[in-house]
């Protein structure tokens, strides 16, 4: 399954992971198969040079104001500084397999991947094509 992204967005994305050395994250926001809009959020995590907490405030309000009728949260985006563009055992050990998207991007490269149950209740992380337009 392939999801749409601007190539615009993804640029922003792409620019804010290379404005810090810290992880990066926030709000993947739209509906399915298409990325809309992006909510940056405050990384809130104890180490975040090394790991990625979304700020609660901001993703209580993106669901209360997608129950208004906003754009749903589809999943979230970080950056790995240091790394590459692939789930790491913190991101496995943190996600929910409830199918929601998770962008990583290191240095320029940006790969999708979706959130799926694995075995014996882990998380399987599968690539998603990503449709840049």
């Amino acid at each position: 399954m392939s999801v749409t992204i601007s190539s615009l967005l993804l640029d922003r994305i792409v620019a804010l992971a290379a404005a810090d050395d810290r992880e990066i994250c926030g709000l993947l926001l739209g509906a399915a198969g298409c990325i809309e809009a992006i909510g940056p959020a405050t990384n809130v995590a104890a180490d975040p040079a090394r790991h990625f907490e979304l700020d609660p405030a901001l993703l209580i309000a993106a669901h209360r104001a997608a129950r208004l009728g906003g754009p749903s949260v589809i999943g979230h985006y970080h950056s790995h500084p240091s790394g590459v563009a692939v789930p790491s055992a913190t991101d496995a050990a943190c996600a929910t397999p409830d199918g929601t998207l998770w962008l990583i991007v290191a240095g320029e490269k940006a790969r999708l991947w979706r959130a799926q149950p694995g075995q014996g209740g882990t998380v399987a992380f599968v690539e998603a094509l990503l449709d840049i337009r």
